[in-house]
């Protein structure tokens, strides 16, 4: 019987999973190599552009190119996938439906938690992108948990930060918007902040706010170890 090892569809950015990496590795009480959790990583950055598609209109469906990387990963012996880029889990239905093996699910996961901390209709503000709005990525989980969602309210100076971090990394600038965006989000009675965007999870460990802040990349890092303690099959 083979060990539990986690597939994960990844380059979206590149940058985010290896962050991912970083977050399940700090996962671990390791003594040795061998103590550490195998994963096995489709690193595509040439997956189709979630933000072209959901928000220009004009890009390419990833979604195809979604379901072949699970399916390969499946192939290659994965027992569950994972994806650590929120605005992808707008195709989450393809994915699961085009392999035998669990999803992860970041956002289903990361509410869950959110909603293990707040009481019902609470207010959680999101730190996302805007495509992750526009596609309603997290509007069922947050409706089955009861609980509600604030958006900052300039959306092309979120996206503006995303796109600054892809190209440069973590910036003054992008950490300034994030900083202001949490802000305004907790004057507007946020409860909780979700860190729902994989290259702001690169910024969030010098934020700070009044609430609690939780990041689905470490929820999903979470899941990951969970998955790889369970018995093989």
């Amino acid at each position: 019987m083979s060990r539990p090892v986690v597939g994960v569809l990844g380059g979206m950015g590149p940058e985010a999973t290896i962050l991912l990496q970083q977050r399940v590795l700090a996962t671990v009480d390791a003594q040795d190599d061998a103590d550490h959790l195998p994963l096995l990583i489709d690193m595509n950055p040439q997956v189709p552009s979630r933000i072209a598609h959901l928000i220009d209109g004009t890009g390419e469906d990833p979604t195809a190119t979604l379901a072949a990387m699970a399916q390969r990963l499946e192939r290659a012996g994965a027992t569950a996938l994972a994806m650590p880029c929120n605005t992808a889990h707008h195709y989450a239905p393809a994915i699961e439906a085009a392999v035998s093996i669990p999803f992860l699910n970041m956002v289903t996961l990361s509410v869950d938690r959110a909603a293990g901390q707040l009481r019902s209709g609470a207010s959680v503000g999101i730190l996302a992108s805007p495509a992750v709005r526009m596609a309603g990525v997290f509007d069922a989980a947050l409706d089955r948990a009861g609980l509600k969602s604030l958006w900052p309210a300039d959306a092309d100076r979120m996206l503006a930060a995303i796109r600054l971090i892809k190209a440069q990394g973590i910036t003054p600038q992008a950490q300034q918007t994030l900083s202001e965006a949490a802000d305004e989000l907790t004057e507007q009675g946020a409860e909780l902040l979700l860190i729902a965007c994989s290259e702001f999870s690169l910024l969030a460990p010098a934020l700070s706010a009044p609430v609690p802040i939780l990041d689905t990349i470490d929820v999903l890092a979470e899941a990951i170890h969970q998955h790889s303690q369970t018995e093989p099959r």
